[in-house]
């Protein structure tokens, strides 16, 4: 079904795009003499064939990959097609790499489209083909094409830090990050760690003391789909989408290996503890240092911050809300003794089951605030359907004044 799918759609586009073919390979050869290139690359079973690309400067030169296609050389998804020196440095058994089909998109290349692609290329497409389905295998292919529109153009420069009105944010790596994250807590280095989306800058635009805490704090990583198209509205490439909701679960794989401990405050009585459960469940030597629900008054504030440092935290999460969190954290930091203190939002509601995330597919295409805002329809609308387009306006202001 799969391979009768692609025949089928490559062939069309072959009719349907028969005239531009025709203009692209003349032109390609009046510029070069030649009307491909041609890449030699290992395919199913390690079989040796040359993708083709047309030749000269023009635009357009991956549409001679509709050939490699038809003829079978390469599926519209499937792991990425090595070179011969690509496949010998290849850390796993060769022939499981190779009993994949090759093809022109893969899982791994989408999420690393989106800003999503945090894992391992090979264990993150294996882990699709493991499950393929037609039904699977004609949805990888539409997003895709969602996935190009969104991350696709020409090369941006990606600079260090990307800076909205005030408020730079280091556009780096989920790896690079736990890294970080890691030396500070083992050189006990204070840290203030934010994460924004562009309800968080929205806000930051016109509130004074948290866009200050925001430019105080150690590092500010980008949160979510709209800050990847700010990035493109500026010229710009963002390397990843390092959300806290993402950086949760690996960063307690990273606690766990390290032998650091962990403090979770906020969210409604009893929400944070089942999050601690459920991730010492998937990581059964995680040090849950201590958990304390976000529902408590001032007068108990400074008992709060006793039991926090009491516990021996080295990382403490806080899930107030923005900019509530962010507040607490700068108004107390000098109190607390974690050398990491970060506010997450609400993502305990997520790995306690209270709140169920977006499935894969949809935060592959960048539309898990679809799913927020039909979850919530009544909390969530302004922040979606009137802030995304504030944001975007404002990212536009920005570059027309430079």
């Amino acid at each position: 079904m799969m391979r009768l799918f692609d025949v089928l759609s490559s062939g069309l586009l072959l009719i349907a795009l028969s005239p531009l073919l025709l203009y692209r390979a003349v032109l390609a050869y009046r510029q070069t003499q030649t009307v491909f290139n041609r890449e030699p690359q290992l395919g199913y079973r390690q079989r040796p064939f040359d993708r083709l690309s047309f030749a000269g400067e023009a635009g357009g030169k991956g549409l001679a990959v509709l050939l490699n296609v038809l003829r079978g050389d390469l599926a519209w998804a499937g792991v990425r097609a090595l070179s011969a020196n690509e496949a010998a440095k290849l850390p796993v058994d060769a022939s499981q790499y190779f009993a994949c089909r090759p093809g022109v998109v893969s899982a791994y290349s989408l999420q690393q489209k989106i800003g999503l692609a945090y894992d391992d290329e090979f264990a993150t497409n294996l882990t699709f083909f493991v499950s393929l389905s037609a039904k699977n295998y004609v949805g990888l292919c539409l997003r895709a094409v969602i996935g190009l529109l969104l991350g696709g153009g020409p090369p941006r420069p990606t600079p260090p830090m990307l800076h909205f009105w005030g408020v730079n944010i280091i556009n780096t790596t989920m790896a690079e990050t736990l890294d970080w994250i890691g030396m500070r807590v083992r050189n006990r280095q204070k840290t203030l760690l934010a994460f924004v989306n562009p309800a968080c800058l929205n806000i930051a635009y016109t509130h004074d003391a948290y866009r200050q805490i925001l430019q105080d704090a150690d590092r500010v990583l980008p949160d979510g789909i709209g800050i990847k198209i700010g990035c493109r509205l500026l010229n710009q490439n963002l390397l990843a989408n390092v959300n806290g909701t993402d950086l949760f679960p690996r960063l307690c794989g990273r606690a766990a290996e390290g032998g650091y401990s962990v403090f979770l405050l906020g969210g409604l009585p009893g929400v944070a503890g089942q999050a601690a459960a459920a991730m010492q469940q998937r990581f059964p030597h995680l040090q849950i240092a201590g958990v304390q629900d976000g529902y408590f008054t001032d007068g108990q504030e400074p008992q709060v911050i006793d039991t926090i440092n009491r516990s021996g935290a080295s990382v403490l999460l806080v899930g107030f809300g923005v900019p509530k969190q962010e507040l607490w954290l700068a108004r107390h930091r000098s109190q607390l003794s974690p050398a990491v203190c970060m506010g997450i939002g609400g993502l305990f509601d997520y790995y306690s089951g209270r709140i169920p995330r977006a499935p894969v597919w949809l935060r592959e295409i960048g539309m898990e605030w679809s799913w927020r805002l039909i979850q919530e329809p009544g909390r969530m609308w302004r922040r979606y359907l009137i802030g995304n387009p504030l944001f975007l306006y404002r990212v536009w202001r920005q570059r027309q004044q430079g």
